[in-house]
């Protein structure tokens, strides 16, 4: 399989179960236990080393040819490979949860742009997080519990995963251009939380060493 195939399938990948981590979000009524049940999708990305925007672009500083591509088409097979979950479930018959989406999205996109980036940027920050303890912590009981917590964290205090917030969409069938420029502000915030703390820690391991 070449590289092109390689990263868009993976991408696809990711996509797939973050958004079935969302129907299990939406399908429980405690959202404490929702948020736990959600870091299933996370830990099966940086389990099997499938390629989430999320967990990609903090890497993108200090900058190596061909990676902005790489990104692109992380961002578009996690549009398609979330996209296609919440166009399925729409005929589940469920219409409990594509009535939960629809609010949790009309409340997102209530928010103004810089309280929307600023929730975006904060959940960058907790993905990378998530994603770079996975990969330098050696005890994997800690590993996963980063993750988890990475996750639930994001969640119960709002913050804005652009990935994650596809699936409501999806679910209710809602693009707008206001829509679209929400997905934008997402994806930037987090990718500007997930780069700065990449960059912080680089920094402070050359110091370190």
């Amino acid at each position: 399989m070449n590289e092109h195939h390689h990263v868009m399938l993976k991408a696809i990948m990711a996509g797939l179960f973050i958004g079935i981590a969302g129907l299990i979000f939406l399908s429980v009524e405690n959202k404490i236990i929702g948020s736990i049940l959600f870091s299933f999708g996370l830990l099966m990305v940086v389990s099997k080393g499938y390629y989430l925007y999320t967990g990609k672009v903090g890497y993108l500083l200090p900058f190596e040819k061909g990676y902005l591509l790489v990104l692109g088409k992380t961002l578009l097979g996690n549009f398609i490979g979330i996209t296609s979950i919440g166009l399925l479930f729409r005929f589940s018959g469920m219409t409990s949860v594509i009535t939960q989406a629809n609010q949790l999205l009309n409340l997102k996109t209530s928010n103004l742009w810089y309280e929307t980036l600023v929730l975006s940027i904060l959940c960058g920050m907790m993905m990378y997080i998530g994603v770079q303890s996975y990969k330098v912590m050696k005890h994997d009981f800690l590993k996963i519990l980063i993750v988890i917590f990475a996750v639930v964290i994001f969640i119960l205090a709002r913050f804005e995963h652009s990935v994650a917030n596809m699936l409501y969409i999806a679910l209710g069938n809602t693009w707008s251009w206001k829509v679209l420029l929400y997905v934008m502000i997402w994806v930037i915030g987090n990718g500007i939380g997930s780069i700065l703390l990449n960059l912080a820690e680089v920094k402070l391991t050359k110091e370190i060493n």
